[in-house]
C-alpha cells in the first residue's frame, strides 16, 4: 500500500489525487506564479527509531499556499548524517513521483519546483551542507537550505 497524504481538509491522498489537487489550486489563478516544493524533517525517537515527515508545498508567489504531508515511521538511525541523507531520499522520491504525474497534465501557469532540506549554516547540519546540496543538484532539482527551506524546516516539522 503506497504512503497517503494527508490533505488540510483531513483527506488521505495518494500522489496523483495531490497533483490533481494541485493542478486545481494554479487553475484558480492560472495567471500567477507558482513554487511547488517538497521538503522532509525527521525526529529521533527513544527506541532510536524516527519519524519523517515529508511536505508537498504548493505555494502562489505572493498570495498564499496549499500543502499536504505524510508521516512515516523507519527504523533505527544512530547519526544525525543517516537522518539527513534519509530526509533528502525521502524528498527526492517524492520529487519524482511528483513530476512524473505533473508531466500527465498540462499545467497552465510557470511553476518552478524545489526541493528544501532541513539543515543550515549553523548548528550540527553545517558539515552536511555540500554533500546534501551536491545530492540534490546531481538529481537536477533545485535546492533551498535553511533559513529558506520552509518546506522541511516549517511545514513538515510542524508534524514531526
Amino acid at each position: 500500500m503506497p504512503f497517503l497524504f494527508n490533505s488540510s481538509f483531513g483527506l488521505k491522498l495518494g500522489v496523483r489525487q495531490v497533483v490533481e489537487e494541485i493542478i486545481r489550486f494554479i487553475e484558480a489563478k492560472p495567471k500567477d506564479s507558482y513554487k511547488i516544493i517538497i521538503g522532509t524533517d525527521s525526529e529521533a525517537l527513544v527506541s532510536k527509531d524516527a519519524d519523517f515527515v515529508t511536505a508537498i508545498v504548493v505555494h502562489r508567489l505572493g498570495n498564499g499556499g496549499r500543502y499536504f504531508w505524510r508521516r512515516i515511521e523507519l527504523g533505527k538511525f544512530h547519526t544525525l548524517r543517516d537522518r539527513i541523507i534519509k530526509e533528502v531520499l525521502l524528498s527526492l522520491d517524492v520529487a519524482k513521483e511528483v513530476l512524473l504525474e505533473l508531466k500527465k497534465q498540462e499545467i497552465p501557469s510557470h511553476w518552478d519546483f524545489e526541493i528544501h532540506a532541513d539543515i543550515g549554516e549553523k548548528g550540527e547540519t553545517r558539515v552536511l551542507i555540500q554533500e546534501v546540496v551536491g545530492m540534490i543538484r546531481a538529481s537536477n532539482f533545485e535546492v533551498k537550505t535553511k533559513p529558506e527551506s520552509y518546506a522541511a524546516s516549517k511545514v513538515a516539522d510542524r508534524h514531526v
